[in-house]
């Protein structure tokens, strides 16, 4: 049976990061960063944009699970609503999977440090900042298990995340 692991948290909690590490540790894996399906500049967030990655994303995720070649299938994105992670079950064929879903959590100094630091490494815009400390409160309310981020390395929280038994 093939396990696909839906990532969430908001931005700069290290989702990309831990599902690198994810990446290696599990055996026959892919990962997909939902950011891959809509990077576009100026980014624009309409009815027909946000449409468009769903179903670029369930196209991918799909084609993953019907691969011979992957058992572990990861997908990270930003998730912050229980509709987003429903919607792109909902398009996926998991009959032959477990889906095991996660969102990542600090608490906001952590949060607000690392994106500092993006921030000065000109890898993200100011704005950031403050609409992830905005989104950090609605993952308590979503059906996922809820993984703890801070004092803590990409490779360790990988390492729990590897360690779940769903």
């Amino acid at each position: 049976m093939k396990t696909l692991y839906l990532i969430g948290g908001p931005m700069g909690v290290g989702k990309t990061a831990v599902s690198n590490n994810l990446k290696k540790l599990l055996p026959d894996s892919v990962f997909l960063d939902g950011d891959w399906c809509w990077d576009a500049y100026p980014f624009r967030v309409t009815e027909e944009t946000k449409a468009m990655v769903l179903k670029n994303i369930q196209f991918l995720l799909n084609s993953f699970i019907k691969c011979t070649a992957y058992k572990n299938i990861i997908f990270c994105w930003v998730m912050h609503m229980q509709e987003i992670i429903n919607d792109i079950i909902s398009g996926i064929d998991v009959s032959s999977c477990r889906v095991i879903k996660v969102s990542l959590l600090s608490d906001g100094n952590t949060l607000r440090s690392r994106l500092m630091k993006d921030v000065a490494m000109d890898l993200r815009k100011e704005d950031v900042i403050e609409r992830s400390l905005a989104y950090l409160p609605l993952y308590n309310g979503l059906d996922t298990i809820k993984v703890d981020t801070n004092s803590k390395t990409a490779g360790e929280v990988a390492e729990e995340i590897a360690s779940l038994d769903c």
